[in-house]
């Protein structure tokens, strides 16, 4: 049996791939966004190096100015530093020289004041020993700046001359208490005595001079070198002096010969014009006018807190001063000096009037006042 071929049916596939299908419309694109323009820097013109070098010696010089303005402001701070240290160690000096010049003070008052016993007189001088000895260790705590310190040790020396010439003068006293002959008390009271004035010439010479060379030296302005007067009176030097103080101090002043003083002359300065009691003086008045009046110890003793009054007698309000002559010896004359009199009156005649106290045992005072008719005129 014959099987039947079996024939599979053909199927005819194609494959079109070329054939042209509905057109699908593309949707729009959208549109990029243009590209970001990018900022050019400015480029410098073109050089030659000229300008270069110009702004490189701008900038040295900007530098300069500043170093400049940094060492001037350094020094300055330094230079006030400097000025304060200076001003400090003089203020602190001031303090102790002041202190001392009090205790002068006072030493003279005592030598000076009538009646005063011995025996006070040398416990006073004691008690004035010792404060100066607390001076002295005072001074001997400062702290001077470097260029000062052979100053400072001057300074410490002068205040101790001053130191041991109290306790020259007390311990002599104490021998005057035990022996008082004047001659030989004189002579043994003027030693320490010398040892005082010693020592203003000490602070004059090395502290206060020295001191005054180092600040200039130092470029140091405005600071002042302060003063130190122990010793009021020159006759504290002297033996003839310190004899009479003895006889002063053990003697009543029944014994000790003629009391009294004297005005000698007064003189108008500028000009050196003495005036007449007698006739009319002319005085030109400046703002230097001055009177000087010389008085004259016409007795035997030495006289103590002598009293002047002078007086130019206008109307309605007079011109008074006062002044003092410590300590006076026999047959010595002392000028007393009157100035910052005020306004005087002119083209009018007026009197000028110096009067001098009556001292303790004085008989005759017939001398002790004189007047001078003056006008005062502006040539």
């Amino acid at each position: 049996m014959f099987e039947r071929e079996r024939t599979e049916p053909q199927t005819d596939i194609d494959f079109d791939f070329f054939d042209d299908s509905p057109t699908v419309e593309e949707s729009p694109r959208e549109t990029a966004a243009p590209p970001k323009r990018r900022r050019r820097l400015p480029t410098r013109p073109p050089t030659d190096g000229t300008s270069g070098l110009f702004r490189l010696a701008i900038l040295i010089g900007a530098a300069i100015l500043f170093a400049v303005i940094l060492v001037l402001w350094v020094n300055s701070c330094r230079a006030g530093q400097k000025h304060e240290e200076y001003q400090n160690y003089m203020e602190a000096v001031a303090s102790r020289a002041t202190q001392s010049e009090q205790i002068g003070s006072r030493l003279n008052t005592l030598l000076t004041t009538p009646g005063i016993k011995l025996e006070d007189l040398r416990s006073e001088l004691d008690g004035l020993r010792q404060e100066q000895a607390q001076v002295v260790a005072s001074a001997r705590e400062l702290k001077p700046p470097g260029p000062l310190r052979e100053e400072q040790e001057s300074l410490v020396e002068a205040l101790q001359f001053r130191v041991s010439g109290l306790d020259g003068l007390a311990q002599a006293f104490g021998q005057v208490l035990q022996s008082p002959d004047a001659d030989t008390a004189g002579r043994i009271l003027a030693i320490p005595a010398q040892r005082l004035v010693a020592s203003d010439v000490l602070y004059e010479d090395l502290f206060k001079a020295g001191a005054t060379d180092v600040l200039s030296s130092e470029g140091v302005t405005g600071v002042t070198v302060p003063d130190s007067n122990f010793v009021k009176t020159a006759e504290l030097s002297s033996p003839t002096s310190w004899k009479l103080i003895v006889d002063r101090l053990t003697q009543s002043p029944e014994a000790g010969g003629l009391h009294g003083n004297q005005i000698s002359a007064v003189f108008v300065q500028p000009g050196d014009q003495q005036l007449s009691p007698s006739e009319d003086n002319t005085v030109r008045a400046s703002e230097n006018l001055a009177f000087q009046v010389q008085i004259m110890n016409s007795g035997d003793s030495q006289e103590t807190q002598v009293q002047i009054t002078f007086t130019i007698q206008q109307s309605p309000t007079p011109i008074r001063k006062r002044a003092t002559i410590a300590i006076i010896n026999p047959q010595e004359t002392k000028t007393v000096t009157f100035r910052d009199l005020g306004t005087v009156q002119f083209a009018t005649r007026t009197t000028v009037k110096v009067n001098v106290e009556p001292v303790q045992g004085e008989t005759n005072t017939g001398n002790n006042t004189a007047e001078y008719p003056v006008i005062f005129t502006l040539e």
